[in-house]
């Protein structure tokens, strides 16, 4: 069994007709996991509601991003919708909806932690661009690492590992925890490309950072002997106690904002080789804006956590 945390209200985050990232995103996965041959494997949960979680969930959201911004998303929200930048629209629901998705990432380290296996957050938006101080980049709140902050919190729980696989760098996620010795960050992203960031000269303030930039055009035959030599060495040695893994799928061949030729079996071989790691991962969904190879990437990652038994810790 894997546990995936959805809910319809993910839906409501209304980002225009021709915006790329939008809710028809999240009903194609859908439709794909319920009518696949293992789908009675799959656990459906629906994410704790904001107002269960009351004032931790501010609490926690201060602790990565400064009032301000929180303060802006919900102000744009209030007056009914607006923009962060040309690229992130904001509908009158966005944030209570994004506050919903960073309570299902939380939801998903906790089952991840009680269960000691993989889950899934099929939640929108995507969090890996915003920043401490801004929103950019589809993305309103940095899901990945809140849930690492989060994580931290619990008993026994001291280091705490973000892969990286979307194929724009997080900037973001980056910029939150480079100066966290408890948490490594990895990105394997195209370079150059949006947003410009991700510079393999980074290691962070503790060496807890690896930027992996890939050329347009590569394919797993490049991906491939990259993940095994570079990122698997570097989450292993780091020794988490959880890996956050930012799923991104738009560096399928098939996706229009990027010139990554991966396939979506790909990206079942990158979850095998991270269950060598551990077993204890939590996949959140960040980009992939072609439908089918999106929902062919996300039930390609699930297959493989399904299949593999065992490993890792």
């Amino acid at each position: 069994m894997i546990s995936v945390i959805y809910s319809d209200e993910f839906l409501e985050h209304k980002t225009g007709m021709s915006h790329p990232e939008r809710p028809e995103r999240l009903t194609a996965i859908v439709e794909s996991l319920k009518t696949f041959p293992n789908h009675g494997q799959l656990q459906w949960q629906s994410p704790t509601s904001v107002q269960q979680r009351g004032s931790s969930l501010m609490k926690l959201l201060e602790k990565v991003h400064s009032r301000s911004h929180i303060g802006t998303v919900a102000g744009i929200a209030n007056s009914g919708g607006g923009y962060l930048d040309g690229d992130t629209p904001i509908s009158a629901k966005s944030y209570d909806v994004a506050l919903l998705a960073v309570s299902a990432w939380l939801d998903g380290v906790d089952l991840v932690l009680e269960n000691g296996k993989p889950a899934f957050v099929l939640a929108r938006p995507p969090g890996h661009h915003a920043e401490s101080q801004r929103g950019m980049g589809f993305c309103l709140f940095s899901n990945a690492a809140i849930a690492a902050h989060y994580a931290l919190e619990k008993p026994d729980i001291n280091k705490v590992a973000i892969l990286d696989w979307d194929v724009h760098h997080g900037n973001g996620t980056q910029e939150i925890v480079e100066s966290n010795k408890n948490i490594a960050y990895c990105s394997l992203h195209q370079s150059p490309c949006y947003p410009g960031t991700g510079h393999s000269s980074e290691c962070g303030s503790y060496n807890n950072v690896l930027n992996l930039p890939m050329s347009p055009g590569s394919t797993m035959a490049i991906y491939k002997p990259t993940f095994e030599e570079k990122v698997v060495p570097f989450l292993a040695n780091f020794q988490p106690d959880l890996l956050i893994v930012s799923a991104g799928y738009d560096a399928n061949h098939d996706d229009p904002l990027a010139g990554i030729s991966l396939k979506p079996k790909d990206y079942g071989l990158f979850t095998e080789d991270c269950l060598q790691i551990t077993r204890k991962i939590l996949f959140g969904l960040e980009g992939g804006y072609d439908l089918p190879s999106l929902s062919q990437s996300v039930l390609a990652t699930i297959e493989s956590c399904l299949l593999v038994r065992g490993n890792g810790q």
